[in-house]
């Protein structure tokens, strides 16, 4: 029998990564709430050590498919594994290993920032010395020591996510979920957050999954995928995605805007998309076109701008739907 050994450290990690499976995989994942179809066909694969998100509006499935991943409703159709064990068959395993941090608040407002983790410790046989010191740790690695002993109720909107976060945290799991974890919180709380998750992924090797219907919070995902309608329609990093728009979107408000479309299109060859009213032209030098259409058109138009692609733009040129036009409940 042949054997095959690492020589030097890069070489360890190397062989490590690809022995290890995914963080999660999953395949053909589907879910309804009675007649309903919340995901359909929902296959997906994220690597460990990756800060992954699922983008969307209202309605898109997101809620849906973090609720399967976070054991807290069962699999229906399809199959999926996390961190090497069936989500399906070894719920606890999965659930021992993963952290997760809810949408709406899980910490109880009357007890202290300590009793919040102490509790939540005790919920995964944690106890005496391990419990403080993993108490103490996550507290300071959250900047959280000198609230220790305050009540949960009298932080602020950030403090109390990073509460949350500490809470997910205690038991040192390999994989976090978080389900709209900027809600609430103004724009620099949310950059804050955000950077707690990338120093826990460097420092950690944690693997961070989130959803969200915040563009920025997306933006510095190292992969996102984009849910519509309860189907994954894209699945890249940032920059591929907006990468696969033509060039500059040109946005374009018009009192008659299906008659300035046609007009557009005879003249200058090109197929505008109607959406919310407005029309929107993807371009290669959008600073010139919109100089040319306003010479031939002025008189027709109400407002134009013109930008580089944004993830926005890539749901708009994926979907032909605004971002938030199709908000519906997701039957919560």
């Amino acid at each position: 029998m042949t054997a095959t050994i690492a020589t030097n450290p890069a070489e360890t990690e190397a062989i490590a990564s690809v022995a290890a499976p995914p963080a999660i995989e999953a395949k053909s994942l589907g879910f309804h709430y009675g007649d309903r179809e919340a995901l359909s066909d929902v296959s997906f694969s994220i690597a460990r050590g990756e800060i992954f998100g699922f983008l969307g509006p209202n309605g898109g499935g997101k809620t849906t498919l973090f609720k399967l991943l976070s054991t807290l409703v069962p699999i229906q159709s399809g199959a999926a594994k996390m961190l090497g064990h069936d989500l399906a068959g070894e719920t606890i395993r999965v659930r021992r290993r993963i952290g997760v941090v809810f949408q709406h608040p899980s910490l109880d407002g009357k007890l202290t920032v300590a009793e919040n983790l102490a509790h939540h410790g005790h919920l995964y046989g944690m106890t005496g010395k391990r419990l403080r010191d993993r108490s103490a740790a996550m507290l300071k690695r959250l900047g959280l020591t000198a609230r220790a002993r305050d009540l949960v109720e009298t932080l602020s909107g950030g403090l109390q996510r990073r509460v949350e976060l500490a809470k997910a945290l205690l038991h040192e799991p390999e994989l976090l979920l978080l389900d709209e974890p900027s809600t609430g919180l103004d724009p620099a709380a949310r950059r804050e957050f955000s950077n707690y998750l990338a120093h826990l992924r460097e420092h950690d090797g944690v693997t961070v999954v989130l959803t969200t219907h915040y563009m920025e919070e997306a933006e510095r995902c190292d992969r996102v995928g984009i849910l519509h309608q309860g189907k994954l329609v894209a699945f890249a990093p940032p920059g591929n995605l907006k990468a696969e728009v033509g060039g500059d979107v040109v946005v374009i408000h018009a009192r008659a805007p299906e008659l300035l479309q046609r007009k557009i299109l005879q003249r200058f060859r090109l197929k505008g998309q109607i959406v919310d009213a407005t029309i929107r032209i993807e371009r290669p030098r959008g600073q010139e076109f919109v100089h040319e259409v306003v010479d031939a058109f002025g008189d027709e138009i109400d407002s134009i701008s013109f930008g580089k692609p944004t993830l926005e733009d890539v749901f708009v040129h994926l979907t032909g739907h605004q971002f938030f036009t199709d908000a519906r409940n997701e039957g919560e």
